[in-house]
């Protein structure tokens, strides 16, 4: 695209362009520590820890890892929550030249076994209740070694004496680990290993930080390689884009996990570039939530709309002042309307939609937070950033107003997949990375998502995108959540189905929702069924998992025709 339109939109404080600091991503911790060390840099359910307890703890893990033979290139696996050991253990491995591959603790074992031994990983940390599964695939990987943690280990006296028989209840269990062999616990880490510094050579444009994994969404999850420069530049760009925001001055909600590419940037990472607080909650629970808003007055809360939908949906929601936020950055899934109009009704500050994938760092394209905005897009690209429309299928740049696929340029672009050159090749045209999104963009440089290619309905050669049926199924107070996904139909080839969850305590009839659809829709795209349930399949991150609900479909149809 020779014109960026989008630039003319741009508030004035953002530059077009940005210069990157050629520096590993561990460089943020290091610097954070020399200014400010003893600010707050987390807190965790009541403990807090200093910029110079982190960066010392982080140096301690650094040193040991490297006892245990870890060197430059090598994959280190993290397993857990939102916790200080997550962040402790990253920037740890980073200080000793490894590579992070972030690990979903909810993963099942096969899931586990496929990315360890894609991975290649050497070490895995990983929570105590999830100590057992990693003994059941250990053998089949290259795992050498596990170090073990716990939530009670970076819990405040007395939470930290009565966490474990919550917890026991909880679970139906507990583990105890020795502290020998291949099995190492965090906290004797913690009081034995130096915390000196590493060297080690570092090359800004070529050397791996992260292997993240894709969701797994669309097909086999994929190792995408993010490099130091990748996540150095989206950071800057998050941080630019935030430009009323004052470093040193603010304090970030994370409850976005960070093994989760979107919670890691922009939370984790976010956070120690400015050198803020951040407070980290394990999991997502309204209530606590709310709690925790009331009482840590957070100013950056980025989320993702079913966080937003779950706080807003909570009965008690009033009871609590949520006034502190001033700017969210909402990413993962597509933001409804309603959603954003009533959170900024609630807290006063400001909520827009972002774009990005797990490819690009992830953040591509998003929202001015004070500036012009249009509702249902995506907002703009990000400085340094090109994206255009091309024609699916095609390297053919699409015109203003034309559906085709979302393609973007820029230095967050990951550097290819791990081990799959084909795959990397197959997402590349003409230096451009395709994302597999459909959309367009209209003549002020404003993108808009319409679907996931993969996810649109052809329902009797007419193409249907899910996300249009869904923005009007939202229209009705009394939907909190809904997806909307094509089923085989024997007649149409698909057909379109609605999933709801209705708010406790609201009714709906299918008559009731159809007649709505049918006022706003043409009538191919209405849904033809509805089903109500009580929750959606997600990932971790809140992504509706619609190809789970597709899977079951087909597997009924199966079933009868058997019949």
């Amino acid at each position: 695209m020779t014109t960026k339109p989008w630039l003319a939109n741009y508030p004035e404080e953002v530059p077009a362009t940005l210069t990157f600091e050629k520096i590993p991503v561990q460089a943020f911790l290091t610097r954070a520590y020399e200014k400010h060390p003893s600010k707050v840099a987390i807190h965790f359910m009541g403990k807090e820890l200093t910029y110079i307890e982190l960066y010392e703890s982080a140096l301690k893990f650094a040193n040991y890892l490297q006892s245990l033979g870890v060197e430059k290139g090598d994959r280190v696996a993290i397993m857990l929550p939102n916790s200080p050991q997550s962040v402790i253990a990253y920037f740890g491995a980073m200080y000793a030249g490894a590579v992070v591959v972030q690990t979903n603790p909810l993963y099942t074992e096969r899931e586990l076994q496929y990315q360890m031994a894609d991975s290649g990983a050497k070490v895995i940390l990983v929570m105590d209740i999830l100590y057992p599964r990693v003994t059941k695939i250990i053998k089949e990987t290259a795992l050498e070694n596990v170090i073990v943690t716990g939530i009670k280990d970076y819990l405040p006296f007395p939470k930290n004496l009565v966490y474990p028989f919550i917890q026991k209840k909880q679970y139906g269990f507990s583990v105890k680990v020795e502290h020998s062999g291949q099995n190492h616990l965090f906290t004797e880490i913690m009081k034995s290993a130096p915390a000196t510094m590493i060297d080690y050579p570092f090359d800004f444009e070529e050397d791996l930080a992260l292997l993240q994994y894709t969701g797994g969404t669309t097909g086999f999850p994929k190792g995408v390689m993010l490099t130091h420069k990748n996540l150095i530049a989206n950071v800057t760009m998050c941080d630019t884009w935030l430009y009323k925001c004052v470093n040193g001055q603010e304090t970030i909600m994370g409850i976005l996990p960070f093994f989760h590419v979107y919670g890691m940037t922009t939370v984790m990472l976010l956070s120690v570039f400015t050198q803020n607080k951040m407070v980290l909650l394990p999991k997502f629970d309204a209530e606590t939530a709310l709690k925790t808003i009331d009482k840590q007055k957070p100013t950056l809360f980025p989320g993702a709309p079913t966080l937003y939908i779950g706080l807003l949906n909570h009965p008690d929601i009033g009871k609590y002042d949520l006034s502190s936020i001033t700017a969210c950055l909402s990413g993962s899934a597509a933001l409804p309307v309603e959603v954003q109009e009533q959170f900024e009704a609630v807290t006063g500050g400001k909520l827009v939609e972002g774009y990005g994938l797990t490819e690009t760092s992830p953040v591509t394209h998003a929202t001015p937070i004070w500036g012009k905005r249009v509702k249902g897009s995506i907002g703009m690209p990000w400085p340094n950033t090109d994206a255009t429309i091309l024609r699916v299928g095609d390297t053919e740049e699409l015109p203003i107003g034309e559906v085709g696929e979302i393609a973007v340029k820029g230095p967050q672009v990951m550097k290819g997949y791990w081990n799959r050159p084909e795959d990397t090749a197959a997402t590349f045209a003409n230096d451009w990375f395709l994302t597999g999104d459909l959309g367009y963009m209209d003549e002020e440089g404003f993108f808009y998502v319409v679907d996931r290619k993969k996810d649109m309905i052809i329902a009797g050669g007419f193409n249907i995108y899910p996300r249009e049926v869904e923005e009007i199924l939202y229209e009705l107070d009394e939907i909190q959540e809904c997806v909307v996904a094509g089923i085989p139909d024997p007649y149409r080839g698909e057909t379109v189905k609605a999933y709801i969850v209705l708010k406790e305590g609201h009714s709906l009839t299918e008559e009731e929702i159809n007649k709505h659809c049918r006022q706003h829709l043409a009538a191919f795209k209405v849904p033809r069924y509805y089903e109500f349930r009580t929750e959606l399949p997600k990932t971790a991150v809140g992504k509706i998992l619609r190809r789970t609900l597709v899977e079951e479909e087909k597997a009924k149809l199966a079933m009868q025709e058997a019949k």
